[in-house]
């Protein structure tokens, strides 16, 4: 069995919510979050075996003693307004390291086990969450995007603060793609009968390429879940916790390339100034705005303080 439970809590009217890695670790760092203020206790895992090679081999003493592998576990807690399950996968599974995004019958298995253990336990609704890349700039409050995997969830979507539906989203013409297992998830629930909302917070384009946290967008999705959950959330250690990335990502901003950087100003002034409308940038502008921040993060620029 691929599903290994340490014990099976009794949950009144429980939810799911499910985060991996991803595009700025959006999805994982709001996940365990939660996890931590809510207190939530470990209850089982997927066993990893079954769909990863191992990170590496732990020796002590000079000898062999295990294999260690990503891990992927459940928790859960008790809250006023609902029960809930967490699912914290620190890998998902892919057919190549190349791929980069969940893909193949392993990542739809994967994906099928934690509905498996959602409906065990009475589970009607899933939640994931992960990053929007989106034309903002990094001193504007990431809005969040969402997605239902079910009509009758849109009015409700529309309720939630700072969201918009990412159909709604400007050029995309009522249509949009997910990525990964946040996106295969919603599919497998629905295919199961089961309700599901993906939240995904906006991460500046050029910052999408970088192996750095963007706790900005996590924070956005963690005032949706607050109104969700129905429970207030003190952001003082959070916003701590991750000064010191505030900083790095400052200073990475401060590398840009002079042409790249004084475009991507105009896009912060004219964001303010029309309200997150962005129709002052052509979609002539925003290809060349991409091809040169796209350049800047292959270190195509020449500088030498390009990441």
């Amino acid at each position: 069995m691929a599903i290994r439970l340490y014990a099976e809590p009794k949950l009144m009217n429980p939810i799911m919510i499910v985060g991996w890695p991803g595009i700025g670790n959006i999805g994982i760092i709001t996940i365990d979050t939660l996890c931590e203020i809510t207190g939530a206790e470990e209850f089982g895992e997927i066993e990893s075996i079954y769909f990863f090679s191992p990170k590496k081999v732990i020796i002590r003493s000079g000898l062999l003693e295990t294999l260690e592998f990503p891990k992927n576990k459940f928790f859960h807690t008790r809250l006023e307004k609902n029960d809930v399950i967490f699912f914290i996968g620190e890998e998902q599974p892919k057919k190549s390291i190349a791929s980069g995004y969940a893909e193949g019958e392993e990542a739809y298995r994967m994906a099928n086990l934690v509905i498996d253990v959602a409906v065990k336990f009475g589970c009607r609704r899933i939640y994931t969450s992960g990053a929007a890349v989106s034309y903002i700039h990094h001193t504007i409050k990431s809005k969040v995007w969402a997605v239902p995997n079910m009509k009758h969830l849109i009015r409700e979507v529309k309720q939630y603060p700072n969201t918009v539906l990412m159909s709604h989203i400007e050029n995309r013409a009522g249509r949009g793609f997910i990525a990964g297992l946040n996106g295969l998830l919603l599919g497998v629930a629905k295919k199961r009968g089961l309700e599901g909302i993906c939240l995904m917070g906006e991460i500046p384009i050029y910052f999408q390429g970088l192996p750095i946290p963007y706790p900005a967008a996590s924070r956005s999705v963690l005032e949706v879940f607050s109104t969700i959950l129905g429970i207030p959330i003190d952001f003082s250690g959070f916003d701590e916790l991750y000064r010191d990335v505030e900083i790095q990502i400052e200073d990475i901003y401060h590398q840009i390339p002079a042409e790249v950087k004084h475009q991507l100003d105009r896009l912060k002034e004219s964001m303010r100034e029309k309200q997150r409308e962005l129709e002052p940038l052509t979609d002539e502008n925003r290809k060349k705005l991409w091809d040169e921040i796209a350049n800047f993060l292959k270190g195509d620029t020449g500088d030498e303080g390009a990441v």
